[in-house]
């Protein structure tokens, strides 16, 4: 049987986001970039409700759902390139831009290919091994080109008024390494998550 969480708990998680969804469209910087940045949350947590009973995810993969919708909402209300603890972080290591759009990416790598993988072991379409690690990185990465495809319709489509959720500040190669540390997260997944995660599915 999958190790996955009760109602009550997801109900409360869902609760939470629900409240940290609310107070960051109303302390948003920018209202258009955070619906932009929110939209996934506003899709993805309402279908994990629907679904829940019919088809319940593991506790590790609801957990980093969370998570990372914390991550979305968080940037979407101060936009990526002003994250408060992302200038933190840029001081400490003395880099030359606010870094927190990348953790957002991490993220973005290392979610869908936990449930790629999930759902690639639980339907039975692979076994596993090289072969599943080499799927589910694909995939991530994937869904990151699409994403970054998103951000090029964005900047086509509204100029200027597309700088804040895009938050290249100024690096020509934004694109290039927001997908590498979608690729990093996906290795995450594989590589240090793969075992833990075996452990909740079903055998």
């Amino acid at each position: 049987m999958i190790k996955s969480v009760n109602r009550t708990t997801l109900n409360v998680a869902a609760l939470l986001l629900a409240l940290i969804l609310v107070y960051t469209g109303l302390m948003a910087k920018d209202r258009i970039t955070w619906l932009m940045e929110v939209v996934p949350v506003m899709i993805v947590v309402p279908l994990l409700l629907a679904t829940w009973r019919r088809y319940p995810l593991t506790a590790l993969l609801y957990g980093l759902i969370f998570f990372h919708a914390i991550i979305l909402m968080v940037g979407g209300m101060y936009t990526y390139a002003k994250v408060p603890i992302g200038f933190d972080v840029q001081q400490l290591f003395g880099l030359s831009r606010n870094p927190y759009d990348k953790l957002g990416h991490f993220f973005q790598g290392l979610v869908p290919a936990l449930a790629a993988r999930e759902i690639l072991l639980r339907g039975r379409y692979v076994r596993g091994g090289k072969m599943l690690d080499f799927i589910v990185c694909c995939i991530a990465l994937a869904i990151s080109a699409t994403y970054e495809l998103v951000e090029w319709w964005a900047a086509l489509s509204m100029g200027q008024g597309a700088d804040e959720f895009l938050g290249t500040q100024g690096d020509p190669w934004d694109t290039q390494s927001d997908m590498f540390c979608a690729l990093l997260g996906s290795l995450t997944t594989v590589l240090v998550l793969g075992r833990w995660h075996k452990r909740l599915l079903p055998s």
